[in-house]
């Protein structure tokens, strides 16, 4: 029996219900999902590498065939390194396919043999966004955060970005 297994990359700073639904739904197509948390070093995030880790698997413990990664550099070549053959890139359909188009054709000149698979925001979600969550961070209550954000970790995100300004 071959078994599939695919990559969802992304920042993931914070994990959002968007993101959430992406590894929801990837995972039932897939055997194993890996959820890669990419690790820029120009960028400051807000959250660590190992607290959107710690985010993200709160957010997921309902979900039994994921697997949480760290990696730095090109995304192409770490999911190359582990093996993977497709790489999952979740978009929103007004502002993500543009640039997500651009990347995957640059990705599939840096390694043919990886597809990528786009799975379009449910549409919900599609309005969700890692700069969203922070931009509403000062006005928005836990109430409206959890509109946007996996109810277990809303409490977590809230306290960090109010302490972050």
């Amino acid at each position: 029996m071959v078994r599939s297994w695919a990559v969802y990359p992304g920042s993931f700073d914070p994990f959002t219900l968007g993101h959430l639904d992406v590894v929801e739904r990837a995972s039932r197509l897939f055997d194993s999902l890996v959820v890669a948390i990419g690790v820029n070093n120009e960028k400051r995030p807000l959250f660590s590498a190992e607290e959107r880790t710690e985010l993200i698997r709160l957010s997921t413990a309902h979900i039994k065939n994921i697997e949480i990664k760290v990696y730095t550099g090109l995304t192409v070549r770490f999911v190359k390194e582990i093996g993977a053959k497709i790489m999952i890139r979740g978009v929103r359909p007004i502002t993500d396919i543009p640039a997500e188009l651009t990347m995957m054709m640059a990705n599939r000149r840096l390694a043919p043999e990886i597809e990528t698979l786009f799975m379009i925001a449910d549409g919900d979600l599609a309005h969700v966004s890692s700069s969203l969550i922070k931009e509403i961070s000062s006005i928005a209550d836990e109430t409206a955060f959890a509109k946007f954000l996996p109810q277990p970790i809303v409490k977590t995100v809230i306290n960090k970005l109010r302490n972050e300004r």
